[in-house]
């Protein structure tokens, strides 16, 4: 439905990822594949973690919400993609394009958060062992999970309050992201941007940097540790968190810190794949991979299913 200068819009049209016919059935493939493994991934995660007790620490429960978080996220928009590579016309209500919005930006800033929290508890862990039970205990880990999805909320609905007044309907992307809704106001967007470069800089800039330092004290600690063997066990419950930050904090900056002018929204499109889906797919692997921990406890699961 085309608006007029006093409509109000009911309905977007979602350009997707390409309109050439001949790529609709191989990116509907692909899509979906990539969509499985990310949720076997993360949902193996979450019961792998839920029925093995050894597990039932401050490390792997933030690792557990963290994959529900990614579970949840890749959900937002995933199926309706999908559902929009068999469609011709692929169009969604303005209900459901902003809902879709402020879940995506809800999960996409509690995963931050929550990235954040394992940054510090693998400070504490190295740095003060003795307190870390202290430090780190149930009550803690919940209170920073509930201020995580409480600040997510936040802003969640300020992103999303920044979007209330667009006057066109055809969207330059395969979902309701910020900056391509940002394209369809006829006003100054000026405000709007500032929302975002503030939210998004404080959340890349200063948490990122907190990360950072966090990490910095905790390879100093390493390398005062005398025998190597205790060197690489330190080392090796942190190496799949750093790869984890450095692929989410840094897409998360290309996608949201530059300049309108630097990128064409095609070229949005193919960051947001990566950020966006192949970013989520990859973290349960890399934990499952690189974590000593997660991979003895998937074997003894395992053979335990298998002795039944």
């Amino acid at each position: 439905m085309a608006p007029g200068n006093d409509s109000f819009v009911t309905e977007f049209i979602l350009l997707g990822l390409t309109d050439q016919p001949d790529l609709q059935l191989p990116l509907f493939l692909l899509f979906l594949v990539m969509y499985l493994v990310t949720l076997m991934g993360n949902l193996g995660l979450i019961i792998l973690i839920g029925v093995n007790s050894h597990l039932h620490t401050p490390m792997y429960f933030f690792l557990f919400n963290l994959s529900f978080i990614d579970l949840c996220y890749s959900s937002v928009f995933t199926p309706k993609m999908l559902i929009n590579f068999t469609s011709e016309k692929n169009i969604i209500s303005y209900l459901g394009c902003m809902t879709q919005l402020y879940f995506f930006c809800f999960f996409c800033i509690s995963e931050i958060y929550v990235l954040t929290s394992m940054a510090y508890d693998r400070y504490v862990a190295i740095c003060n062992p003795l307190l870390y039970n202290v430090v780190m205990s149930p009550k803690v880990c919940s209170s920073l999970m509930l201020g995580s999805y409480l600040v997510a909320f936040s802003c969640a609905m300020a992103h999303t309050g920044c979007m209330l007044t667009c006057d066109a309907n055809t969207i330059n992307h395969y979902m309701c992201d910020i900056l391509p809704l940002l394209e369809l106001s006829c006003t100054s967007t000026h405000n709007n941007e500032l929302v975002v470069l503030i939210i998004v800089g404080f959340d890349v800039i200063v948490l990122g940097l907190t990360i950072i330092v966090s990490y910095v004290f905790i390879l100093f600690s390493i390398l005062c540790i005398s025998s190597t063997e205790g060197r690489s066990k330190a080392f090796s419950t942190c190496n799949s968190h750093i790869i984890v930050v450095s692929v989410s904090f840094g897409s998360e900056a290309v996608m949201y810190l530059h300049l309108s002018s630097v990128f064409s929204m095609n070229q949005n499109k193919v960051t947001a794949i990566y950020y966006k889906t192949v970013v989520p797919m990859l973290k349960p692997l890399i934990h499952s991979l690189r974590n000593k921990e997660v991979k003895v406890s998937m074997k003894k699961t395992l053979s335990r299913k298998i002795s039944f």
